[in-house]
């Protein structure tokens, strides 16, 4: 069976001519210096941001995005890099995947991206990685799709120097066809010192998986969303370790309507929808835009992005572009990036 991170071939269609709908919030277009598809997306700080994409490209600003620096990590070629932690203007740790399987590394930057570093490697048949969150500069987590039936879930401590399993033991056992959607880095997540959830699809019934030790160990939790080999979670956020929202839908369905956001107020226990996104389809990736107001958000995906101000319920369409990712890091500093190396930093706050 195909597994669900075939999808990813599709992302490279042209994209809609940009349709703007006023909004209060402003979005700004950005030279990135490539024309790279953008899967991973961080910002440190309201002038330190980092993408990452296809072919061992990546690119960061350490001005809030005025000039961007791009380049590519050698040996990196064959590798999407699909997410990045940006901890400052020098640091950062890159996630990578080869779409064919058979491997996935992890790089670690300490010079702008000068040289890398291989701090993890898995070269079995089965091997790719999904995305990568931390809860500080020291300790994070990353995860894959399942190798020899388990997930492949790894951790840090020491700020994405080294990395180790979680044993098979401590995670949930993968339904048939389960797996990660590696679209946006937003697959995982993180909220206080030690909570994360993971999102999948590809099986019979979209779940979540959850941890409050850091990574340790794993409980699975149903979700009402639709699943199976090319639906299921895309994207997730979590503004405390209760209140969080997921996203996702069809990879084949552009335009579907159907209701495909969720909401848990129990940390991620239990799941209930709670809207359908603006513009219509799936979603492949959601951030909290923290210090807002009220519960805001914004989504992606290949129809476009939208924002939502009241937690999730209701959205509206902002732009038509394709766009895979998003990153916020107040209502003045937020991204979204997507295809054909393309970014947008929000120019007027919400």
């Amino acid at each position: 069976m195909m597994r669900p991170r075939m999808f990813l071939s599709v992302a490279t269609v042209a994209v809609c001519i940009s349709t703007p709908i006023p909004l209060h919030a402003q979005w700004l277009r950005q030279e990135s210096g490539t024309d790279a598809e953008f899967r991973g997306l961080h910002a440190a700080s309201e002038l330190v941001v980092w993408a990452a994409g296809r072919n061992g490209w990546f690119s960061r600003s350490g001005d809030g995005g005025a000039t961007w620096r791009a380049d590519t990590i050698a040996g990196a070629a064959d590798l999407f890099l699909v997410d990045v932690y940006a901890f400052d203007a020098l640091a950062a740790c890159i996630l990578g995947t080869s779409f064919d399987g058979g491997l996935a590394r992890i790089y670690h930057t300490a010079d702008g991206g000068d040289s890398w570093t291989v701090t993890y490697e898995n070269r079995h048949p089965q091997a790719f990685l999904d995305g990568l969150a931390f809860w500080d500069d020291a300790y994070g987590v990353a995860f894959g799709d399942p190798v020899d039936g388990a997930f492949l879930v790894i951790r840090t401590t020491d700020g994405c120097r080294s990395w180790m399993e979680v044993p098979r033991e401590n995670l949930p056992v993968p339904l048939d066809g389960e797996a990660g959607f590696a679209a946006s880095g937003t697959a995982i997540t993180v909220a206080g010192a030690s909570h994360a959830w993971i999102g999948t699809g590809g099986g019979s019934i979209a779940r979540v998986l959850r941890t409050t030790d850091r990574g340790l160990t794993w409980t699975a939790h149903e979700t009402p969303l639709p699943a199976g080999r090319t639906a299921g979670i895309f994207g997730l956020a979590f503004r405390d370790e209760r209140y969080g929202i997921a996203v996702g839908g069809d990879y084949r369905v552009r335009a579907d309507g159907r209701d495909n956001v969720l909401r848990t107020d129990d940390g991620g226990r239990t799941w209930r929808v709670a809207g359908t996104s603006a513009p219509l389809g799936v979603r492949y990736g959601v951030a909290y835009v923290a210090g807002a107001p009220s519960p805001t958000l914004v989504a992606t995906g290949p129809s476009g992005y939208g924002l939502s101000t009241d937690d999730g319920t209701t959205w509206t369409a902002v732009d038509t572009v394709s766009v895979n990712t998003v990153s916020f890091v107040s209502p003045r500093a937020g991204w979204v990036a997507g295809v054909e190396g393309r970014i947008w930093r929000i120019e007027r706050p919400f």
